[in-house]
């Protein structure tokens, strides 16, 4: 697969099996550290910037995705080794998940954000429910986002709910497995159900790459895990 040079930043991830990745001038080798989402580690993530042409080539059965944006104030190509990605568990008892900062905020990018998150079956997601639909620094951050879901079974699926506060935006999605959910604005939790361990990559963008966001006053009083201490920032190595 190849993508011409354009004024985009992406992101390229081989999410399971191994390619050879190329980016510019910039020859990557084979890339990849799991046959599936579910092994465990984290994937490689590739930082492509504005203006360079990009090409994948399979090595084995590949799933590889390819996320854009319009480039920020920062341009870069650069790749993040898995052992470089931060690991964090998120929540308590229903709400407990893995999440994977593959491209996190305080990385050095222009645009583009992203994670991995990992969610038991029976258990509850992007959770309480949050929005980040408004430009309000430091209160919240405009960023528009993508579900990409996979399930360890797949025949899984997961109740994702899209809601606006004036309910002008009110929609109860069942994603399975390999679709895609777009949050253009409003809250959005996920739940999974029991028997069904879930997977989903976020990707985010917006006119700044800051992740403050707005938890429903309604379910305020389920929040269970801080966003104000963050996790520092980890090396990415430029190739």
């Amino acid at each position: 697969m190849s993508r011409p040079a354009d004024p985009c930043e992406r992101l390229v991830l081989v999410l399971e099996g191994r390619a050879t990745v190329n980016a510019g001038d910039r020859a990557f080798g084979t890339v990849g550290s799991r046959d599936s989402v579910f092994d465990g580690t984290a994937p490689p993530v590739i930082l492509v910037e504005p203006g360079r042409d990009s090409e994948v080539v399979a090595v084995t059965d590949t799933l590889l995705v390819i996320a854009s944006a319009p480039g920020g104030r920062v341009s870069r190509t650069a790749l993040v080794e898995p052992a470089d990605i931060l690991v964090e568990s998120r929540g308590t008892g229903q709400t407990a998940r893995t999440i994977h900062h593959l491209m996190p905020p305080a990385a050095e990018a222009g645009r583009l954000i992203a994670f991995e998150v990992f969610t038991p079956g029976g258990n509850w997601s992007s959770y309480p429910p949050h929005k980040h639909d408004t430009e309000d620094p430091p209160v919240e951050a405009r960023l528009e986002e993508l579900y990409f879901y996979r399930f360890a079974r797949p025949q899984g699926f997961a109740f994702h709910r899209v809601y606006t506060p004036d309910r002008s935006l009110d929609e109860a999605l069942t994603p399975g497995d390999l679709d895609v959910v777009l949050v253009p604005e409003g809250y959005h939790p996920v739940g999974v159900p029991a028997g069904y361990d879930a997977y989903y990559l976020n990707v985010m963008a917006g006119p700044n790459r800051d992740w403050h966001f707005t938890i429903d006053p309604d379910h305020a009083w389920l929040m269970d895990w801080s966003p104000a201490a963050p996790l520092p920032a980890r090396e990415e190595t430029s190739r």
